[in-house]
């Protein structure tokens, strides 16, 4: 287990690998399409978006964060 203060650069780098494995992957297909070496184009794909995203993400998290609730508002107790 990691000391609670890590919690924000562990969601950031979660959050930036889910991010990341799904979109080059899909853009590898969309892109390129199905052709043999596919997988491997996918993880240098991967491996390139992940260390993009993990900065932006952790720069960009608190950010995207605070704009939500202000876009939000509790609706008060009728």
């Amino acid at each position: 287990m990691f000391p609670e203060r890590f919690q924000p650069v562990l969601f950031a780098f979660i959050m930036s690998g889910f991010m990341a494995f799904l979109m080059s992957g899909i853009l590898t297909f969309i892109n390129l399409g199905w052709f043999d070496g596919y997988f491997a184009a996918w993880i240098k794909a991967y491996l390139y978006a992940h260390a993009c995203a993990f900065p932006l993400v952790f720069i960009f998290a608190p950010l995207s964060r605070a704009l939500s609730f202000r876009l939000t508002r509790r609706n008060p107790v009728s």
